[in-house]
């Protein structure tokens, strides 16, 4: 289900960032905030809360799922997520953090996850996959510029 069940956390994140000075803090707080962004699109998306998710992505968004033919503007990610929560739920997932880099104003996240969902036949299937997000700081905080990734099929 998109990145939804394709989409679809809680993991002590490992986020290889150097320990140091006013500098480094500035980092390793900012990759903490991009890592509780992408935490909290997930659990919105595991709770169909697609106003939520929607609040999650830039205005220019356009992420690339591996299940979709291209990739998809933020209207076309809403609509597709309105049609993907009548398939089915999110029971269980959790995100195991790479790595996060922070340049200015971008982030760029690699993340692996553990995704167990219902559809609507009430048969759970478990999935495994990867992502990468790019997100944009912006006055009302980190957002999704970009992602691309999906299942391990």
């Amino acid at each position: 289900m998109i990145k939804k069940i394709g989409l679809y956390l809680a993991a002590t994140a490992f986020l290889g960032i150097s320990s140091g000075g006013a500098i480094a803090q500035a980092t390793e707080d900012d990759a903490a905030d991009v890592w509780a962004t992408i935490e909290g699109q997930w659990n919105a998306a595991a709770k169909s809360d697609d106003d939520a998710l929607d609040d999650y992505l830039a205005d220019n968004f356009m992420g690339w799922g591996k299940n979709s033919p291209a990739p998809r503007s933020k209207r076309s990610t809403r609509m597709w997520n309105k049609f993907n929560d009548t398939q089915g739920r999110t029971l269980k997932h959790e995100l195991y953090p790479l790595s996060i880099v922070v340049h200015d104003d971008v982030a760029v996240a690699h993340y692996l996850y553990t995704v167990a969902g219902e559809d609507a036949d009430d048969e759970v299937e478990v999935n495994n996959g990867r992502y990468t997000d790019v997100l944009v700081r912006t006055e009302d905080g980190w957002k999704f510029l970009a992602w691309h990734g999906g299942n391990d099929d």
